[in-house]
């Protein structure tokens, strides 16, 4: 591997609240996932998040999840029909897709949210229903997922690309899997330990897992939490880090999603 993506989810404020230091990321990130307003964001926030990424460059994409603006996105919904949720999908990708073609500054990905992105990743007819959404939105699109995922099955039998993506900030099961933030150590709030993981996967090809396993994994981008406590700092660590190793910074290219 010769570059790596970093990515960030932003435009996560709304109305008079502020969340994350978007500013500051936006010089330090190559991609941005944009909250589309069912968690955060406003139509505000997503026009100046997109025209703040296309004047950096930073390629942007899509940031659905659950209507949960209250729990952030971070609650586990269930009981919803899978049409409802599909509709709910095609209206937030729809909703920043459409900004996004007025600032002339198209989308080019989509990244599920929190409890949403969770939930897919573990159960195949969610991660069916959010692999259709896209695809019924455009079928050029990307989807952001996590290795080992149903996500990930979903969008590849669903004929969509994947990249293939890693945390700094979050530590994993031994399947593959984020571990619950609910679970002790599960955020990564050690700069050395982010690094160090990072290095793991992007240089190194595998996952450290808490349960000390090793899994293989070709990482197309690394996500940074922007509402995670000092990610600034996180994101200027790792790419000295990464560069220190030869990586190079750019948005993933579909010869490198996997």
């Amino acid at each position: 591997m010769t570059s790596i993506d970093l990515n960030c989810d932003m435009g996560e404020s709304f109305g008079a609240y502020r969340i994350g230091d978007d500013a500051a990321m936006m010089d330090l990130i190559t991609s941005a996932n944009i909250a589309c307003g069912f968690h955060a964001g406003d139509p505000v926030v997503m026009r100046d998040t997109i025209l703040a990424a296309k004047a950096r460059g930073v390629s942007i994409g899509a940031h659905p999840s659950f209507m949960d603006l209250y729990g952030f996105g971070r609650r586990r919904i269930s009981g919803e029909r899978p049409e409802d949720i599909e509709a709910q999908l095609i209206y937030q990708i729809a909703a920043i897709q459409g900004m996004a073609a007025a600032a002339g500054w198209p989308i080019t990905h989509v990244k599920t949210h929190g409890a949403l992105a969770n939930m897919a990743a573990e159960d195949a007819e969610l991660a069916a229903v959010c692999a259709r959404a896209i695809k019924a939105v455009d079928p050029g699109l990307v989807l952001v997922a996590l290795p080992y995922s149903q996500a990930m099955r979903a969008a590849e039998a669903a004929g969509l690309s994947v990249a293939c993506e890693v945390y700094a900030d979050r530590r994993y099961d031994d399947n593959g899997m984020l571990a619950s933030r609910q679970a002790e150590g599960a955020v990564i709030h050690d700069l050395r330990q982010s690094v160090d993981q990072v290095l793991s996967m992007v240089v190194g090809g595998r996952i450290p897992t808490i349960g000390g396993k090793q899994l293989p994994v070709e990482a197309a981008t690394v996500c940074i939490h922007g509402d995670t406590p000092g990610a600034v700092g996180v994101a200027r660590a790792l790419r000295q880090a990464l560069a220190a190793e030869g990586i190079e910074f750019a948005p993933f290219k579909k010869p490198h999603l996997q």
